[in-house]
């Protein structure tokens, strides 16, 4: 794609040339030429944007199960998918004064106060992510209307001090920025559910007089010592803007494969012997697992729940068999968490933000 585009960049030069000064160059001497151009644009660019430190809002957004979905489909049907999804964004991003640093798949970064910077970066963010959101209601429609699946996005988004600048050499370069920041929003990006946007504490002390956020919530960064607090974008009242919910679960849920013992409860009493199950998927409020036939709907357990893997101890859970299931004699059960100690609480929800981030605990 990149030397077809060079080709008919070079093509248009030499018409151009012979245009204007009515000498046909040929090709050779035009693709010297475009080359001596790009050296040229190149150094000018370098001398212009010289790295500097300075604030970035960085917004980054992802599909929710995209690639489970490209699947199911078509390499051609999912570009044409996705290029109708990133089109669409790419228009709200540049409407908000956006700088879009680049693609990644199905996930986009966004640049907000470079590589210049104003007063309410943070403000256009969190605008441009709600209006994203809400622009999915209306790419779902076109892609339902052409028997296309539905997408789903989460979107996170981080203020703070990094180095911007350009990076390469005149074959190939980019405006991008670089720090520990940008990391954070990723991070943030990874714990948004589907419809969601979560903001850092310091985007949230930007505009904070703008939006209309939820209380703070702590979860565990890869690389921090300490939790970060995040906030959860519900609109911006000035600008009329809602953003839509298309999860009502206030938590993320990872795949898993833990096996686990249980303990069916009647009447207080803890019977025995013990049945036997495998976790598939766990969030912060229970778990999905494939469990011994026999076990009934509305149980109540305790359960033991080894989270070793991940440097935790076993802990003992009560909980509640809220659904059961059976797909090709094998039996599931949808387990909700019906009392956790301060200590199993907050193992599970480490156990689970670690997972999300694709990495075990330091």
């Amino acid at each position: 794609m990149k030397e077809k585009l060079s080709r008919d960049v070079v093509s248009w030069l030499q018409e151009a040339v012979a245009v204007e000064t009515g000498v046909d160059i040929g090709p050779e001497s035009a693709a010297r030429l475009y080359s001596a151009l790009s050296a040229a644009l190149y150094a000018d660019a370098k001398q212009r944007q010289a790295n500097t430190i300075q604030e970035v809002t960085v917004l980054l957004t992802d599909l929710r199960g995209f690639t489970s979905i490209s699947e199911a489909y078509p390499a051609e049907t999912m570009l044409e998918v996705l290029n109708l999804y990133l089109a669409r964004m790419c228009e709200i991003a540049i409407q908000n004064g956006g700088t879009i640093d680049k693609f990644m798949g199905d996930a986009i970064m966004l640049l907000f106060g470079a590589p210049q910077q104003s007063g309410d970066d943070a403000r256009r963010a969190v605008t441009c992510a709600v209006q994203m959101q809400i622009a999915m209601e209306e790419i779902n429609a076109d892609l339902v209307s052409k028997g296309f699946p539905l997408l789903y996005m989460g979107a996170g988004i981080n203020t703070g001090v990094v180095t911007a600048g350009l990076l390469g050499s005149e074959l190939h370069s980019e405006y991008t920025v670089i720090g520990d920041e940008v990391n954070i929003a990723s991070r943030i990006e990874a714990f948004s559910l589907r419809g969601q946007v979560l903001i850092s504490e310091t985007t949230f002390n930007h505009c904070r007089d703008f939006v209309a956020t939820g209380e703070p919530m702590e979860v565990h960064v890869k690389g921090k010592s300490k939790p970060v607090q995040l906030r959860e974008v519900f609109g911006i009242p000035a600008l009329g803007l809602e953003n839509p919910r298309r999860d009502v679960r206030n938590s993320p849920r990872v795949e898993i494969m833990i096996p686990f013992a249980y303990n069916v409860i009647v009447d207080k009493v803890i019977q025995s012997p013990p049945g036997h199950g495998v976790a598939i998927d766990i969030s912060y409020q229970g778990i999905l697992a494939e469990v011994e036939s026999g076990l009934s709907q509305y149980a109540d357990i305790l359960m033991e729940l080894d989270l070793s893997l991940l440097g935790a101890q076993k802990h003992l859970i009560y909980a509640k068999v809220c659904n059961i299931r059976s797909d090709e004699g094998r039996c599931f059960a949808g387990i909700e968490f019906t009392s956790l100690n301060a200590e199993s609480e907050q193992a599970i929800r480490r156990f689970v933000q670690m997972l999300i981030q694709g990495s075990p605990m330091k």
